[in-house]
C-alpha cells in the first residue's frame, strides 16, 4: 500500500513494488535507541546486493546514538546536517573498496556496487518501520582519519537512521522540504537504442 503521505507529491508510471516509492528521505526523527537486531538486519539487507565479480566493496561503519562513538560521528556532520540528525538512532559511513581483493585491481564498477547494497539497506528500512537519510554534508578528511579508513577505501557517504518523528520539530525552513519529492518522468532516463531516443511507448 502506498502511503497517504506519498500519494500526494508521488504517481507512478507503472505499477512497481509499494516499498520502493515509499521510501524518501525524512529529516525529522524521534529519539530511540535501535536494537541490535533491527540495525543489523538493514545490514544484512546490503549484504546481498549485487556486485561485480562478487566482491561486495561495500563497508559500514556505524554508532548508534548514547554510544561511546557517537559524537566521533556526530561531529563529522557539517551544522546543517546537526540540527536535524542529533535524534537519529544510528549512523553510518557508507565506505567502498577501490580495487578487487583477489588481484588488486582497481575496480570500475565499487560505487555502483556500494549504491545497489546502500539501496538495499534504505528498501529493507522502510520495510521495517524506519527512515534513513543519505548525506554528503560531512567532513570527508576526518572521517577518513577518525573513522581509521584505509587508503583503498573510498568515504562514500553518511546515513542517518530512526523512526520519523513530526516535522514541527523542525526549523520553519526544513519543514517545508519535509515531503517526499518527485521523480524526473521515464521518457527522460530511459532511451531505446541510442542516447537521446525517446521510447514511442513514452
Amino acid at each position: 500500500m502506498i502511503d497517504p503521505e506519498v500519494q500526494k507529491t508521488r504517481n507512478m508510471t507503472f505499477e512497481i513494488n509499494h516499498v520502493i516509492v515509499n521510501r524518501w528521505s525524512p529529516r525529522s526523527f524521534v529519539p530511540y535507541d535501535i536494537d541490535d537486531a533491527d540495525l543489523f538486519s538493514l545490514f544484512e539487507s546490503a549484504r546481498w546486493a549485487p556486485s561485480s565479480s562478487n566482491s561486495q566493496p561495500w563497508r559500514f561503519i556505524y554508532a548508534k546514538r548514547n554510544s561511546e562513538n557517537w559524537n566521533d560521528f556526530f561531529n563529522l556532520l557539517i551544522d546543517f546536517n546537526k540540527q536535524w540528525c542529533a535524534d537519529a538512532a544510528a549512523l553510518v559511513v557508507v565506505v567502498s573498496r577501490k580495487n578487487f581483493e583477489n588481484n588488486e585491481k582497481p575496480s570500475i564498477t565499487h560505487q555502483f556496487d556500494t549504491g545497489a547494497a546502500w539501496e538495499n539497506l534504505a528498501i529493507q528500512a522502510v520495510s521495517q518501520g524506519l527512515a534513513t537519510h543519505a548525506m554528503a554534508g560531512f567532513d570527508y578528511d576526518k572521517a577518513r582519519k577518525t573513522l581509521q579508513v584505509p587508503d583503498n577505501y573510498e568515504v562514500m557517504a553518511m546515513v542517518a537512521i530512526g523512526k520519523r518523528g513530526s516535522k514541527e520539530k523542525l526549523s520553519p525552513e526544513l519543514q517545508a522540504r519535509e515531503i517526499p519529492n518527485t521523480r524526473k518522468p521515464l521518457s527522460e532516463i530511459v532511451m531505446d537504442g541510442k542516447f537521446g531516443n525517446r521510447p514511442k511507448s513514452l
